[in-house]
């Protein structure tokens, strides 16, 4: 599986991903919040399926 997330992409989606898991224990305290396990998921592998399909690259090219 190929890297198509620049690190600054993955990083503000792990921070991203932790708020919004965080609203389960603080704050609404609504089960939708673990939508958030979907950014922090596609940050840390570094693979977003969505970017995969619409052909978005946020890291750089890699050198042959």
């Amino acid at each position: 599986m190929p890297i198509n997330e620049g690190t600054l992409d993955r990083v503000i989606r792990v921070v991203a991903g932790l708020a919004i898991i965080s609203l389960v224990f603080i704050g609404p305290k609504t089960p939708w919040a673990w939508f958030g396990l979907v950014p922090l998921l596609t940050g840390l592998v570094g693979f977003c399926p969505a970017y995969a399909l619409l052909g978005i690259r946020t890291c750089p090219a890699r050198k042959s």
